[in-house]
């Protein structure tokens, strides 16, 4: 399993500023297919600083859930630092 991309990203406007909603289209590599699935979630900066990934809505996907969030939060995380997320 690995998360191949997220398309179709775009930031919601939220009058709080240290939450960042966005909405896209989740694209996994699951065993020999490719599965597409929307995808809701928050990066939330906490009062020390550091950003944390929640997930809110993934759709139905036949995987097990803590692996595959576990790899959507690590790559959602690396977009965030390396400025991939929209501003």
């Amino acid at each position: 399993m690995k998360v191949a991309a997220i398309k179709n990203l775009i930031r919601k406007d939220v009058p709080i500023y240290y939450r960042r909603l966005f909405s896209g289209t989740l694209v996994i590599d699951l065993l020999n297919k490719t599965v597409e699935s929307p995808i809701d979630f928050i990066v939330e900066t906490k009062p020390t600083g550091i950003n944390e990934v929640i997930i809110t809505d993934m759709g139905k996907i036949d995987y097990p859930l803590l692996p595959l969030i576990k790899e959507i939060k690590k790559y959602i995380s690396v977009l965030d630092e390396t400025g991939g997320l929209p501003g």
